[in-house]
């Protein structure tokens, strides 16, 4: 099967994306070498604002412009970090999913530069993190602390906590490691301390539907286990409708020996009350295992819960 003789990949501007994009051309490069690959980098509103997402469509902040690239005919290819893609809703009429490349460290890691970890901060700790999702967890096991708001770019929010605006991050490994900065990390914190968001540590490939060159070209980058990952993943988002303040957090395991699990958690944004559902797929499909998953959370009072937290 021929590949096309030229892919144009549209992505964010930021260092970590255009990071993740090398990753994707390497990857091409050794399946089709006499493909050339083109980088077109895209400013998106989320990196362009610096408030509360929630005021800015949340995390379709981050996916608007790039697919606008892509449906305009401007690239061929998107590079996207699944948890930024909304699941609330359907991918933009005329793109499709063609691969979701192999995951990677779905962890979150503390960044303190005296080399603390989480038990060791003292009260009062500032906490540097816009995430509802960590803001939620860290209020649920350490009330002392003090989570700030805190925006931008991973090298950007270094450069703050350097400066001393807060006193500790809490960013993702996955992304530490993509722009080599892994040596700031003074505990690595287990999905049990902390659970990630749903479609950690995983990027997507999309395309236009109706170009089936590209698609062709793209998928066998496609990882099997994260694929039935991301299926499950994504269903059991859907089917809870959370929005972007929305503390939702999960994360499912394709085992070696073929099995699916799902473990997912919906908290109040103060962590003063957790909802927690761990399934096996067994015989399931990966989308029922989600759907499953979620319709446990929603017996619990996910819905609820949910409808309450203003956005």
């Amino acid at each position: 099967m021929s590949a096309p003789e030229l892919i144009r990949i549209v992505s964010r501007d930021s260092p970590m994306a255009l990071a993740q994009v090398e990753r994707v051309r390497a990857e091409l490069a050794a399946r089709h070498p006499a493909t050339v690959t083109e980088v077109v980098p895209v400013r998106t509103t989320g990196d362009k604002w610096m408030g509360d997402l929630s005021k800015v469509e949340g995390k379709g902040a981050f996916t608007k412009e790039v697919d606008a690239a892509l449906l305009a005919g401007d690239a061929d290819l998107a590079v996207h970090c699944v948890k930024d893609i909304p699941a609330d809703r359907p991918l933009p009429a005329g793109t499709t999913f063609a691969a979701f490349l192999e995951r990677d460290d779905i962890r979150d890691a503390l960044v303190h530069p005296g080399g603390l970890t989480l038990d060791q901060l003292p009260d009062g700790a500032r906490i540097g993190t816009s995430s509802v999702r960590r803001v939620a967890q860290l209020a649920a096991s350490h009330p002392h602390l003090n989570c700030v708001p805190f925006r931008g770019n991973a090298n950007r929010r270094l450069a703050k906590l350097a400066s001393g605006e807060v006193d500790a991050l809490v960013l993702a490994v996955a992304g530490l490691h993509r722009i080599g900065r892994t040596e700031v990390i003074s505990e690595i914190l287990a999905p049990e301390v902390m659970c990630p968001p749903i479609g950690a540590g995983v990027l997507a490939l999309q395309c236009r539907a109706d170009d089936t060159v590209t698609i062709d070209a793209v998928s066998p980058l496609s990882h099997p286990g994260t694929y039935r990952e991301i299926t499950a993943e994504r269903m059991f988002l859907h089917v809870l409708q959370g929005h972007c303040n929305s503390p939702i957090a999960g994360y499912a395991t394709a085992h070696r020996n073929g099995d699916l699990s799902l473990r997912a958690c919906v908290f109040t944004p103060d962590g003063k009350t957790v909802l927690n559902a761990h399934e096996w797929a067994g015989p399931l499909d990966p989308a029922t295992l989600g759907t499953s998953v979620a319709v446990t959370l929603l017996r619990q009072g996910a819905r609820e819960l949910i409808d309450s937290i203003a956005h």
